[in-house]
Order: structure tokens, then sequence, then C-alpha cells
């Protein structure tokens, strides 16, 4: 490596100027303290710190950091960094806020420091238990000084009171003075020597005069002489050359391009036009917007498609599963089946060879008598077969029918028992059970009926059933009355007699309310249709049921009776009505 280096220096020819022999110009030389490194120092040297900032060129690097860095200057431009030359904008930095420790004469803290910070001297204080004594009562009362201020004292604080609020009110008087107007700033007179010249040839002598100039008063009210108009603004600078493309010929692509169809409004047609749906369609500007549509569709629809294939295939292999474990259960009983065909196959073989011994003609009575005994057997237990389910049937009707009671309310409950306990008309009659039929003459009012100009006008006149059937009380009496005897001399004697006979006759009393049952002997004799009356008398306790279900609830205390439950259980059982399915 050396003797490369050699030869290299060898080949180079010897350079022209040289540091150590070029000269300074005297211009050029530097003045004053000169900056040199840290290892060419000698203790003999003096050492002068510099606070300036170094000269243009010698910055790379260098920052600011504080304000003698900056010397007499601003900031410097050229280094991007924040920059406080006497630390202008800079946010003063908060102290700390401590206090100090304090204390007095005799070593204790004063506390009361904390409740002096931001106020003066002269501020009065109340910070410890003694300011609330009263200072004739304490016990350096003596010490303090009670006298009433002398008359210099009162004057002086008289006199810094009054200057305080006149410099209140002036400043608010001040403020509500105009401030435009300047009519009190006159200049002082001058006076002036004043000599004629000499005019139109005259040559006479002339006597210097004294001249007094004074300022002509000006009136604030005067309006201005003279309207400031605003001269046109000049022409501004030429605007800068705009470069075009050299013209060229439109072709009828570019002519089709710029045909812009005209505006169509969705909500406005002053003129009444009809604009066709292409042309409306063209206006909307959504042909211009590119629709996309997202991925995530396609992505949905083939995960729909995905879960239902699935779901189909799971459906299949459990029915698959299901019908064969359906084949495979009906497999076994078959089987089990087959077995105890064959033990009894076998059993009857068994006990067949067992009697064969015997003659033909015992074999064939105790096989007759064995086939007459297994029959009846067979039946005898078909019979409790039939009877078990014939029970079952009616336990289970019952139980269905003590359900749809318990669903029931009140009165529903008692129509039910009276309807259960199959008592003929006649018994609902006296008992207030049996409801009237609905006339249908209460149903319409007659004056919605326009009769004065249809029926009565001669309108239909063929309608045989324009009229009430039972309207008259003839009608009445001659429909439930026996026809008359024509052969009898005297017809209503005839008629009366033939209904005596029908009532004194035991066949027709039920129908006539003269009936068996107990309570139907007082009932007088009607004379026309069976008329109902409504049986005002708690005949089944329902009203004390409800007295007593209303006062369970409100109460909130105690039993509540479901149902009846004044009768006994002995009276229930045997007012227990057997309903068939088909009257519920």
């Amino acid at each position: 490596m050396t003797s490369a280096s050699t030869d290299l220096f060898r080949v180079l020819p010897k350079p022209q100027y040289t540091a150590e022999e070029e000269e300074v110009p005297h211009h050029a030389q530097q003045r004053g303290p000169r900056i040199v490194g840290a290892g060419t120092l000698d203790e003999s040297q003096i050492v002068l710190r510099k606070t300036a900032p170094p000269p243009y060129g010698q910055r790379a690097g260098w920052r600011p950091r504080g304000p003698e860095d900056f010397g007499d200057g601003g900031a410097f431009p050229e280094i991007p960094v924040a920059q406080y030359p006497l630390d202008m904008g800079k946010k003063s930095m908060s102290g700390n806020t401590a206090l100090a420790v304090q204390v007095d004469g005799e070593g204790k803290v004063k506390y009361d420091a904390i409740a002096r910070r931001g106020h003066n001297d002269m501020r009065i204080v109340h910070a410890s238990f003694k300011d609330l004594i009263p200072l004739r009562q304490r016990a350096d009362a003596g010490d303090i000084n009670l006298d009433r201020p002398s008359e210099e004292e009162v004057a002086a604080s008289t006199e810094r009171t009054k200057d305080a609020l006149a410099k209140l009110v002036s400043g608010a008087v001040a403020a509500q003075k105009p401030k435009n107007v300047n009519v009190g700033n006159r200049s002082e007179p001058t006076f002036v020597r004043y000599t004629p010249a000499n005019q139109m040839g005259d040559n006479t002598r002339k006597n210097d005069r004294i001249m007094k100039i004074v300022e002509r008063q000006q009136d604030p009210m005067e309006p201005p002489k003279f309207k400031h108009k605003k001269i046109p603004r000049g022409p501004p600078s030429p605007p800068p050359p705009v470069m075009h493309s050299p013209p060229r010929k439109l072709t009828a692509e570019d002519q089709e391009a710029w045909k812009i169809p005209p505006p169509v409004s969705n909500w406005k047609n002053p003129k009444g036009y009809t604009v066709p749906l292409d042309k409306r369609l063209a206006a909307d500007g959504r042909g211009l917007q590119d629709v996309t549509i997202n991925d995530k569709f396609a992505q949905f629809a083939e995960a729909l498609f995905t879960a239902d294939r699935h779901a189909r295939e799971e459906v299949k292999q459990r029915s698959l599963m299901q019908q064969r474990l359906a084949e495979k259960e009906k497999s076994q009983k078959e089987e089990h089946l087959r077995m105890l065909a064959q033990k009894a196959r076998d059993d009857r073989a068994a006990a067949g060879s067992g009697s064969g011994r015997r003659g033909s003609r015992t074999s064939r009575s105790r096989s007759g008598s064995y086939s007459d005994s297994e029959y009846s057997r067979s039946e005898d237990e078909d019979e409790e077969i039939r009877e078990r389910e014939t029970a079952r049937k009616e336990r289970q009707k019952e139980e269905e029918r003590k359900l749809r009671q318990s669903k029931m309310g009140a009165e529903r409950r008692v129509q039910m028992m009276a309807r259960e306990q199959n008592r003929d008309i006649s018994e609902k009659v006296a008992l207030g059970l049996a409801k009237p039929t609905p006339s249908s003459e209460g149903m319409f009012d007659s004056r919605l009926f326009n009769r004065t100009s249809g029926f009565d006008s001669g309108f239909n006149e063929d309608q045989a059933y324009d009229k009430p059937l039972f309207q008259a009380h003839d009608a009445i009496n001659s429909i439930y009355r026996p026809r008359q005897n024509m052969e009898d001399g005297d017809d209503e004697e005839a008629a009366e007699a033939e209904m005596g006979k029908i009532q004194r006759s035991g066949r027709f009393g039920e129908a006539l309310g003269k009936g068996t049952f107990k309570g139907s002997g007082d009932v007088e004799a009607r004379e026309g249709p069976v008329q109902f009356e409504k049986d005002t008398g708690d005949v089944f306790n329902v009203d004390d049921f409800l007295t007593k279900v209303g006062e369970a609830s409100g109460g909130g205390s105690g039993k509540r009776d479901y149902g009846l439950q004044d009768g006994g259980g002995e009276e229930r059982a045997s007012k227990r009505a057997r309903v068939d399915e088909d009257s519920d």
C-alpha cells in the first residue's frame, strides 16, 4: 500500500500553489480575537468566549439557544427552528407556586401566609382566632393605638377620596363628549407690516400700516364645501397570454358530443310540453353515472344458496335415517311376532305329540273342548277390553267436560247445569231459563220505510206477508182455540165445550202450564202463545257466588270459592249430568 501511494506521488506533478506559501491579502487578514480549535490551545493563551452568532457560511449545525445568540438582531430565517429573540412571543414559564415557610419572632410558622397571598401589606386580612376578639378585650389592648386621627390626616384622606371620585366622574363625562369637533384650538393673531406699492404711476409716498391677521371662526355645524369624488381606477396590468392550440375542424362526432339536451324539470312545465321519456331520462343524468354493484350481494346470494343446499341435504339425510329406523323397528317387531308364532307352533306340536298315544275319539273330543274353552276365553277377554275402552272414553269425556266448565263464567255454568238436567220446556219456562224468541217488530224502525209512496199507494199489492202475522188479538184467540164444530147448533158454545174437555184431560196438561211437577199447579191458564217472564229470584245462588268472589278479590285475603259451594257433595253428585260430546 505504501509503495503504491509513493508511486502515485511521483507520477503526479508538483502543485503550483500551496497553503503554506499562499499569502493572505491585507484586507482579508483577521483582526481581533482569532477562533482556534481546542487542541491548539496552550496554557499561555487567553480564551475569549464569543457570544455573537457565527458569520454567514459557518452556521451549519448551529442553533440559537439563548437571547445572547441573537445579538442585536432578530431571528434567522434560514434556521428552521422555533426562535424567540429577546424572548418575544415566548410563553412565560410558570414558576413554582409553592410558598416558602415563614416564621414569626417566636419561631412559630405563619400559616396565614396562604390567606395573604395575592394581597399587599396594607390589606387587612383576618386569618387567626385573635381577630374574632374585640380590640378592647384583647390581652395586648394597651399596645394598640385607638386614638382618633388628627385633622390633618382627615383632610388628607378627604382630598385623596375627592381626587379619586373626580377622576372617575371626569372619565365618564369625557366619554360622552364629541371627539371630532375641534373649536377650541385657535391660533394666536399675527401682526404684519403692510406697505402699499406704487400703482398707476402714483409716486407719492405711502405710509406703512400694521395689520392684525386673525383666523376666522369656524362653524362646527357647517356642511362640507367640497365633494370628494372617487376617480375611476386605472386599467390593471395586462392579463397573461393564453396559449391556444391551432384551430381544427370539428368532426361529426365532436358535434354530436357537444349536443347538450335541454333541461327538463320533474316538477315544473309552464309551457305544457309533452316531453318524451327518452328525453326526460337523458336530462336526468342517470346515464352519466357509473353504476357499481357491490360484490357483497353475490357473496350473500352464494352463501344463501350454499346454506339452502346444506339444509336440504341435512333434511334428506334425516328423513332417510328416520325411514331406516322405522324399517328396522318394523323388522324387529315382525321378527318378534314370528318368534312368538314359532314358539306357539312348537308348544302346540309338543302338546299334540304328547296326546297322540290316546285314541282318535278322545283326541278329537279334547281338541274340540280345548278349542271351545279357548274361544270362550278369548271372547271374555275381548269383552273386558271393550268395557275398559268404554270406561276410558267416558272418563276422558268427563275430564274434558270438567275442563270446559272450569273455563266458563258463572252465568254460563248455571245455564249449562240447567241444560244438563234434561228439563222440558215447561220446566225451563217456570224456572226462567228459556229465552224468548226475539221479535222482528222492534228490530227495524218503521220510519225508515217510505210507506206513503210505496205500499200504501198500491205498490206490491199481491204481497201476502206485508203485515205481521199475530198482530190482531182476534187472530191469536182463533189460533189457540179448537176449531169450531159446524154440526152443533151454537158454534161458540161448542168451541168452549171443546176447550174445557181439552183442559180436563191430562194429555195436554204440561203444554197448557198445568204439569205434574212441583210448583206448576198454581200457574194460571194461558190465553195465547207462551210468554216468558224473567225470574228475579236467585235460584242457583249466583249473586252470592259473585259477591264472594268480589270480596275475595277486593280484600286480597282468604279463601276463594270456585263453582257452586252451597250444596253438599251428595247433592252435587246426584245432580251431575251426563252430557254427550254432541250436546256441547
